[in-house]
């Protein structure tokens, strides 16, 4: 359970960043155009690539065991950084979110650039194949626990952006949301890190 909470909460704080793949799911749901389809082929490749991720440090980890120190500080690295990024954020944004207003697209052209968004972005492949991937090395036999809370993580994040995007219009119509947004997300970066360094 421990493993499963800990991939849970460090794949949703990665993942809650927000980024091209995120607002684009956060403008489909505003425009309320296929929603479903949209945070079902994010979910689906943040899954795969997850399972990616731990299936193939395993392999690594099994026939170089350094590797899992040098995962552990390089994470917590990578989290520090990441977490610098989202504090210098909510310094300077001076903007609130204004989707533009664009002609409805058909599902397939959502889809494709949906696909598009998810793995053209290198990000996504440090986050989910190399971070976490990384980390599910600390947990030994429950790394597939570790690597279901973060697929886990995914889902929710996605459907929940992407259906509860019409509410929070108002809301992120405001620059000062967006600040907030981002602070809370460097105190979870660091957080972890935090907690990645410290552990035995």
């Amino acid at each position: 359970m421990h493993a499963f909470l800990f991939g849970f909460s460090l794949g949703f704080s990665l993942i809650l960043a927000i980024g091209a793949q995120n607002a684009f799911v956060l403008k489909q749901g505003l425009k309320n155009e296929h929603v479903f389809l949209v945070c079902l082929i994010c979910a689906l490749s943040d899954a795969l690539l997850i399972l990616i991720g731990v299936s193939g440090f395993h392999v690594l980890v099994a026939s170089f065991p350094s590797l899992v120190l040098i995962a552990r500080y390089g994470g917590a690295a990578f989290l520090l950084v990441y977490g610098l990024l989202s504090f210098h954020k909510a310094l300077r944004l001076q903007h609130g979110l204004q989707p533009s207003q664009i002609s409805s697209n058909s599902a397939w052209q959502a889809a494709l650039t949906c696909l598009a968004f998810t793995w053209l972005n290198p990000h996504v492949y440090l986050d989910t194949v190399v971070l976490l991937g990384s980390v599910s090395t600390q947990f030994g036999n429950d790394a597939g626990w570790f690597a279901a809370g973060a697929m886990l993580a995914s889902f929710v994040f996605f459907y929940a952006l992407g259906y509860g995007a019409a509410l929070l219009r108002p809301l992120f119509a405001r620059a000062a949301a967006w600040r907030l947004l981002d602070f809370l997300i460097g105190c979870i970066m660091w957080g972890i890190a935090l907690r990645l360094v410290l552990m035995e």
